[in-house]
């Protein structure tokens, strides 16, 4: 015997119900514009994205560093994000705006700040969270990068030749402090920036 259709779709919490129901009755307009904008706030904030939903998105599918993008929406160990996940994440690549520049120095740092975009950015290299850069982890983004194009004599000269100019305190990698201090004078703001329709 088929299930209906019905059947088949999920249901809604009873909250998002609740909200349907009362958006459905007889009630002023404004009343209504007010309950039907929270029901839609409710249901972005409740729905989820998975990696899968993020791998479908072909300029990711085709950009080498898409995986490591993909996973920085994604909390450790979790395989979903939330409305709010996603735009705290997407938050990095907002345009720092003059009036923004400006602003009270004792609240909390924007996550579209300098120090904030090149942490995410710091963060896209240090697989194994150990806050440095390895030989091996620059190695494996060159090789993501430039895939079979280089040999991998080539690829190890220039991961060698990147650390040892990078790598002020000695130990063969890239620290957060080092990985800044070589980003200096590159337009971060700017260049981690995507703008979006208003």
């Amino acid at each position: 015997m088929r299930k209906s259709k019905r059947s088949r779709r999920r249901r809604a919490s009873p909250t998002v119900r609740s909200l349907a129901c009362t958006v459905a009755s007889p009630a002023s307009t404004k009343a209504k514009m007010a309950l039907l904008d929270l029901f839609i706030r409710t249901c972005c904030i409740l729905a989820l994205l998975s990696r899968e939903d993020f791998q479908r998105i072909p300029e990711l599918a085709i950009n080498p560093l898409g995986d490591r993008i993909i996973n920085a929406f994604f909390s450790e160990g979790e395989d979903q994000v939330n409305f709010r996940g996603f735009m705290r994440t997407l938050a990095h690549f907002r345009p720092i705006e003059d009036n923004e520049k400006s602003k009270d120095q004792n609240g909390p740092e924007p996550l579209n700040s300098r120090s904030n975009k090149l942490h995410f950015a710091f963060r896209l290299y240090d697989l194994d969270k150990d806050d440095k850069i390895s030989r091996d982890e620059l190695l494996q983004v060159l090789r993501m990068m430039v895939g079979v194009n280089i040999s991998d004599e080539q690829l190890g000269s220039i991961a060698d030749r990147t650390i040892q100019e990078a790598d002020q305190d000695g130990d063969c990698a890239i620290s957060f402090a080092e990985f800044v201090k070589v980003l200096e004078k590159v337009d971060v703001e700017q260049k981690m920036s995507i703008r979006f329709l208003h």
